[in-house]
């Protein structure tokens, strides 16, 4: 009985003397998102907002905006405390629906575009979802299809809101044009509850659902604006997925909202459809990961043919960018390198514009805040001494208790004490920066998108010629790490690694979650408990990859 009730948590409270402390030190300042929107749109009614290919947005348009879809999402019987799941690629129409959302109170579920019929699925279930919203205007996915499929499988659904032509025959189809009502300013929620779900990486299976409150996600917004230089002079391009944390909230696209600066959204991260927008649209400052850096850094070097010279600040973030490619970048680009080491769940570390060239290169930063508890333990949880190596725990005014409706994952991921078990392994500086060396947990960093190994070992294990099989990370220059699949085959059976690979998509996984390699062996090596070494996996694959690349 306890272990169910303690399964249908959605929100785990900060203690009542943590809570008090924040609000009386003005951290929590007991505003929602959108009345952090409402205070720029009053102050710069004119600047403009979100620039979207050729459509500009001022920021009095963008609150009239948000007005007329909070309308419809009433209009639907969407109510506060409802949730609802957000698929959508780099449009307005995002911002608008986020917005509108958050402002009657309903909890958007933030997933990405990469996410396909498994994690989708999921998340209708096991949030209870009542809508999902994609873009049907999207050519490079057919999500629409994708909703057919999904809807089959979550009885809770009620409307599949859809942008652009929605000439599906189900009733439950609606155009999300047809949301936008007369505008309705009222709002149904305050900064104590729960605002949105952002969705963690997980180690094992699909994401986790991490409820983030006004509260505590507007002070690590506002405190990264302070960080950042973040003004209404900003120019931001946002070419990374938009539901991301990275690209919302370090300072990202809400940090731009709140100080009435500009975003330029983009749909294609590439180097010359980027450079093309940051020369049109003068922009200053752009949050990339470290392969689009590597991207970027080669192109430059080769095409000298964009007016680049606004650029005044990239961050690169998500996973952990090469020493040797951070010296390089700034000279490369003539502006300033920042690093951002943080996660979904909630502490977030910066290097500082005014750093010595050394501290941005060599480390991952320090937390935005005074109050970020950071411990760094052993095995035993005992504290490390400064400069040791040990595993990652924080609490802190914006790092989150608990995950929604997931009592066993929060027990493996929460300390008693309430400190999150991060999975980094890092040290710190004398300084008070982190330097991140490696992962506990049993996942892979590709590029900053985050792989449960045992959520792709499950689905390999289903196929019928396989009798055992391991997820493995291999380091890569530009991604950071791939994953490479090793596998032992039932009997005499004889399968190639594209089968595989197609039998995985097949199970609805997201793209980026299909391993880049996959390799067969006769035996997998175990160590002397009887766990599969991994470890040992990892040094053949490794070397013997390296040399095929």
């Amino acid at each position: 009985m306890n272990d169910i009730s303690m399964d249908e948590i959605e929100f785990t409270p900060w203690p009542e003397h943590l809570a008090t402390k924040y609000r009386e030190l003005g951290l929590w300042e007991g505003k929602t998102f959108y009345d952090y929107l409402v205070e720029s749109a009053n102050q710069f009614p004119e600047n403009t907002a979100i620039i979207c290919e050729d459509r500009e947005y001022s920021y009095q348009a963008m609150v009239e905006e948000v007005g007329r879809y909070a309308a419809g999402f009433s209009d639907l019987g969407l109510v506060a405390g409802d949730n609802v799941v957000l698929q959508m690629t780099n449009t307005e129409e995002f911002f608008f629906c986020y917005f509108g959302l958050i402002q009657k109170g309903i909890r958007p579920v933030m997933a990405l575009p990469a996410h396909r019929k498994a994690e989708i699925s999921y998340f209708c279930q096991h949030a209870g979802a009542k809508a999902y919203i994609i873009n049907g205007d999207d050519y490079s996915f057919d999500y629409k299809t994708l909703a057919q499929e999904v809807v089959q499988d979550a009885p809770s659904l009620q409307y599949v809101l859809v942008k652009g032509e929605c000439n599906i025959a189900d009733d439950r189809f609606i155009a999300l044009d047809q949301c936008r009502k007369d505008p309705d300013y009222s709002q149904n929620t305050t900064s104590d509850k729960v605002a949105f779900f952002q969705l963690s990486g997980g180690t094992t299976g699909v994401p986790k659902m991490i409820p983030r409150t006004h509260d505590d996600y507007a002070y690590s917004v506002i405190g990264s604006n302070e960080i950042c230089e973040i003004d209404e002079n900003t120019r931001f391009l946002c070419v990374l997925p938009v539901a991301h944390n990275y690209v919302l909230s370090s300072p990202g696209t809400l940090g731009i909202f709140w100080a009435g600066g500009t975003v330029i959204v983009g749909d294609d991260p590439s180097p010359d459809a980027a450079f093309e927008l940051i020369e049109e649209h003068e922009v200053d400052f752009v949050a990339l990961v470290p392969p689009l850096a590597l991207l970027w850094m080669e192109t430059v070097q080769e095409d000298d043919d964009y007016d680049l010279s606004s650029l005044k600040v990239i961050q690169v973030g998500g996973a952990k960018f090469s020493e040797t490619a951070a010296k390089k970048l700034p000279g490369l680009f003539d502006c300033q390198l920042q690093q951002v080491f943080g996660m979904a769940e909630g502490l977030v570390n910066y290097t500082r514009l005014d750093d010595p060239l050394e501290m941005i290169t060599e480390t991952q930063g320090r937390p935005i805040s005074a109050y970020d508890e950071v411990r760094i333990v052993d095995e035993q949880g005992n504290e490390v001494a400064q400069g040791e190596e040990g595993f990652l725990t924080v609490q802190g005014p914006y790092t989150i208790r608990g995950y929604y409706k997931s009592a066993y994952n929060n027990e493996r991921s929460f300390t008693p004490e309430g400190f999150y078990r991060t999975g980094d392994i890092v040290r710190m500086t004398a300084e008070g920066n982190l330097v991140v060396t490696g992962r506990d947990k049993d996942q892979i960093n590709r590029g900053g998108e985050k792989i449960a190994a045992e959520e792709i070992e499950n689905q390999l294990l289903r196929h019928p010629l396989v009798h055992d099989a391991a997820l493995i990370a291999i380091p890569d220059e530009y991604m950071g790490e791939r994953s490479c699949a090793v596998i032992v085959l039932t009997g005499e059976a004889d399968i190639r690694p594209q089968d595989m690979k197609t039998f995985l998509r097949d199970c609805g996984l997201a793209d980026f979650k299909i391993p880049d390699h996959v390799e067969f062996i006769a035996a997998l090596p175990k160590t002397p408990v009887g766990k599969i070494d991994k470890k040992k996996l990892r040094t053949i694959y490794s070397t013997q990859l390296a040399t095929t690349v």
